[in-house]
This record gives structure tokens, sequence and C-alpha cells, in this order.
């Protein structure tokens, strides 16, 4: 018969190589996935572009906001005041 203490030492081996292999692979999977350096800085500063971009566009908002409160206070004032009289 087939001593048990071998098939636990043999069988240990097999897994410590197998899970190696399978470790390995995976790292260079992962390692494949992660972006370069140069990608990275050129993500950064297209990031930092678009930033500058929402900023303005915010601004633009908020000034069309202020003409628009502007232009409602101007027909607001307007509909106060009764209309001249023709004569």
């Amino acid at each position: 018969m087939i001593d048990s203490d071998l098939v636990v030492i043999f069988g240990g081996i097999f897994l410590t190589t197998v899970g190696y292999q399978v470790a390995r692979a995976f790292a260079r999977r992962v390692e494949s996935r992660a972006p370069a350096a140069s990608e990275l800085a050129a993500m950064r500063a297209r990031l930092e572009e678009i930033g500058q971009t929402v900023e303005s566009i915010a601004v633009e908002v908020e000034r069309v906001a202020e003409a628009q409160r502007f232009s409602a206070k101007l027909l607001a004032q307007r509909t106060d005041r009764p209309p001249p009289e023709r004569g």
C-alpha cells in the first residue's frame, strides 16, 4: 500500500509548486493591467485640464444666473408701475 506520509509530502510539494505558478501568473496579469508612469502623468494632466474647464463653466453659469436675476428684477419693476396714459 501507499504510505500516507508520502502522499501528504508529495501532495504538499505539488500544491506548493502549482500555487506558486498560479500566483506568478496572477501577479503578471495584475502588473500588465497597471498603467505606466507616462500614462498616469497624461491622465493627471487631462484631469487637471477637465477640472479647470469645469471651474470656468461654473463661473459662466454664475454670470448667466446673475443676468437672469437682473432681468427678472427689471421685469418685476416694470409690472409694478402703472402703464403710461395716452392722450
